[in-house]
């Protein structure tokens, strides 16, 4: 038996934002709806693929943006589509209700519609749904195109026939009862409703009486507070209700009929309509691929068979979108990773584990078939990908937050194959720092001989002494201006201060080549935030 290859699992999609762009993705079609939560990953070896995807998505957004109107139709018509498919299926095994073949007329309208659309807008042959106008001219036999549908006469002769004399027969009828009626006025003084009946309180039991005598009237119905009387039937009137339910059992047999000469041809014809039903889920998904990475100022990544994530002012669009609310700019971030081991350094507030995500955002999005929030980006696909990060869930589950990382890292150990790509934050926090530095330093040993890019966050520095490893450092404080920043700090209140901190902050990435070029930003913050000088000041002497 295969075994089927899974990139990436559920937490690591999660704190990727895989999952949060997904569904910020604006999918308006069931169709497409159903084939996003289905997708799956171009994987090595699929790189010509992954590109001709990618070149569909930039050549989406060429056309979106010279046809806003058009493609606003095209939107508008996505938003009234129900998922049929279902209907469509079972159509050759079942006769189908007027309701369900309503529904085909109106997906077979909204199929002409975006088929039309794509044609003028000259979308790739892909995106442009199989012409069905021969069905919808069967169930639209007037031409009219109207959102709307009746069993219509030209269906069937008899059934025209029928309800003709259907008609007719009513209408006799009618001119029986009426006649009646106005004998029973005439000659009683009694006025029927225009439905031939008379309702009389129970608390008048003198006009019951003498109604219950007139020969042309009977008690039909009766409650606590009234009783109704009715025309009573006549040998003529009887014959006219009896031929109307006749005809009514022959209208609704030839109706059956019909529903079911209907059906077969919308079955035979299913095929073509569940796969437009596919084209146009895969039109809904490229289209807003092609608008979200528009809107979020996306880039195509280019797609290397080497395996490496490199990109230039990258952005972690979950993280910028909650700076833009409280009117902050996101500082964009630059990395070069291949297969080895780098570990990013810098002290608490530097955005290390921001970074860590960005990097398994920029690579997970492009092996979707997404635009990705860069400037520029080249990605070399991978076998397998996972972040180990806390975990309130295993946590939740009594494990304490050392017990889930050892947890997540033997699955990371077991399932980790040639072009993985690990992401490791902080791992070995939670346990007393002789240990924590020595497991770092051992896992570290054991991934830089593994054909995998991986990244640490850590805050034990000694770990990128080895040659091997390379050391990102988050520049931080190191370019701030001490002096304004001690102004403007001093009278702040508590919140203000990390906010003022946070401004002064730089979170880009620089490559280490020397142990003495690293700031030590704790200390820095430590005193800034108002910790006592002495303490400060032998801390810099442990240091040394």
């Amino acid at each position: 038996m295969a075994v089927v290859k899974r990139l990436a699992n559920v937490k690591t999609r999660r704190e990727t934002s895989l999952d949060y762009v997904v569904s910020a993705v604006n999918i308006l079609t069931p169709f497409g709806t159903k084939q996003i939560k289905e997708q799956k990953p171009f994987l090595p070896g699929q790189e010509a693929e992954l590109r001709t995807e990618l070149l569909r998505v930039q050549a989406m957004m060429d056309i979106a943006l010279l046809n806003p109107k058009e493609i606003g139709l095209i939107q508008e018509t996505f938003m009234m589509m129900k998922d049929n498919t279902f209907t469509i299926e079972r159509s050759g095994s079942s006769v189908l209700s007027v309701v369900e073949i309503f529904e085909i007329k109106s997906l077979l309208l909204q199929m002409e519609k975006i088929r039309t659309l794509s044609v003028k807008l000259g979308f790739p042959e892909e995106f442009i749904p199989d012409d069905t106008s021969e069905l919808l001219d069967i169930l639209d036999p007037g031409r009219d195109r109207l959102n709307t549908f009746y069993i219509y006469d030209v269906f069937s002769e008899k059934l025209g026939e029928f309800r003709r004399e259907k008609k007719e027969t009513d209408r006799a009828l009618r001119r029986a009862q009426k006649a009646l009626k106005e004998i029973v006025k005439d000659k009683y003084g009694v006025s029927l409703t225009p439905k031939f009946e008379v309702v009389i309180s129970k608390s008048d039991p003198q006009s019951i009486k003498m109604i219950s005598e007139i020969t042309e009237l009977i008690r039909s119905d009766e409650d606590y507070m009234s009783v109704t009387f009715s025309l009573a039937p006549t040998e003529e009137t009887d014959a006219l209700i009896k031929r109307g339910d006749e005809l009514m059992t022959l209208i609704e047999e030839e109706e059956l009929e019909v529903r079911g000469r209907l059906s077969g041809q919308i079955s035979g014809y299913g095929e073509k309509l569940l796969r437009n039903c596919s084209i146009i889920g895969k039109l809904d998904i490229t289209l807003a691929k092609a608008l979200y990475a528009d809107k979020h100022n996306c880039v195509m990544p280019e797609i290397t068979e080497e395996h490496l994530v490199e990109f230039t002012d990258g952005r972690h669009l979950q993280v910028e979108s909650i700076l833009r609310e409280k009117g902050k700019e996101y500082c964009p971030v630059s990395i070069a990773l291949r297969d080895g081991v780098t570990c990013i350094t810098g002290a608490n507030m530097g955005g290390k584990t921001i970074s860590l995500k960005l990097v398994g955002m920029v690579a997970i999005l492009a092996q979707y078939g997404f635009f990705v929030p860069c400037g520029s980006a080249r990605v070399g696909l991978s076998n397998y990908m996972q972040i180990l990060i806390g975990d309130s869930q295993s946590i939740e589950r009594g494990l304490s937050s050392f017990g889930s990382e050892m947890e997540e890292l033997k699955e990371i150990l077991d399932n980790g194959r040639e072009r993985s790509l690990i992401l490791i934050d902080e791992i070995a926090s939670g346990t007393n720092p002789a240990e924590g530095l020595a497991l770092t330093k051992s896992l570290v040993d054991y991934l830089k001989t593994k054909a995998y890019i991986t990244l640490i966050t850590t805050h034990f520095e000694t770990v990128t002494e080895d040659v091997d490893v390379r050391n990102m450092q988050v520049r931080g404080l190191a370019g701030a201006d001490f002096g304004r920043l001690d102004k403007e700090i001093r009278y702040a209140g508590r919140k203000e201060r990390i906010d003022i901190i946070s401004r002064y902050m730089d979170y880009r990435l620089v490559l280490v080549e020397d142990s003495a070029e690293i700031p030590k930003d704790a200390l820095n913050i430590a005193k800034m935030l108002g910790i006592d000088r002495d303490i400060i000041e032998k801390a810099k002497e442990y240091m040394k």
